[in-house]
């Protein structure tokens, strides 16, 4: 009996590190928006050698309007959390869209979390959070990064989060 629980897990485990990036995110229950268009003179993504770095984007709701306002005041740290995640879900359509498969992604570099937020908040970690859960459970071990979570007293359009990135690709 503990040799085919054995095996059993090797199996599960086996299933679960041969998905592909695009099948986590369905088994998520999860769907890529449409990519953002850039709001100013600059693009989604540029790419140098096999490193991509992502213009910042914001947490984009399934209707296609951005998550607004301030965390520590119109925006609970759950409310963050979801805006973080939802703005990393517009970055993997940037991924998506440049790269045709999110399975040539190496590893997730580094990520820079901006928190529209009140002055005396200091949980940006944790509103960020979910933008890195995101990835890891997308990407696995690839998804994890460094990443820096900082305050902002205003960021445009009063989004509630926006995140820059930079993403090692596959030759």
């Amino acid at each position: 009996m503990k040799t085919l629980l054995v095996i059993l897990g090797l199996s599960i485990s086996s299933i679960v590190v041969s998905q592909t990036p695009e099948e986590r995110l369905s088994q998520l229950g999860l769907t890529l928006p449409v990519v953002p268009t850039p709001a100013a003179n600059y693009v989604n993504v540029v790419r140098t050698g096999n490193l991509l770095f992502l213009a910042g984007k914001g947490p984009t709701k399934p209707d296609g309007k951005y998550m607004t306002g301030k965390v520590g005041e119109d925006l609970s740290i759950e409310q963050g959390y979801e805006a973080a995640r939802l703005t990393a879900l517009a970055q993997l359509a940037v991924l998506k869209s440049e790269l045709g498969d999110l399975g040539k992604v190496k590893r997730i570099v580094k990520v820079l979390g901006m928190v529209n937020c009140t002055p005396y908040f200091i949980d940006q970690p944790k509103v960020m959070n979910g933008y890195s859960d995101l990835m890891v459970e997308v990407f696995g071990e690839k998804g994890k990064h460094a990443r820096s979570s900082v305050g902002m007293c205003s960021l445009p359009f009063n989004i509630a989060v926006e995140v820059e990135m930079i993403v090692e690709v596959e030759d």
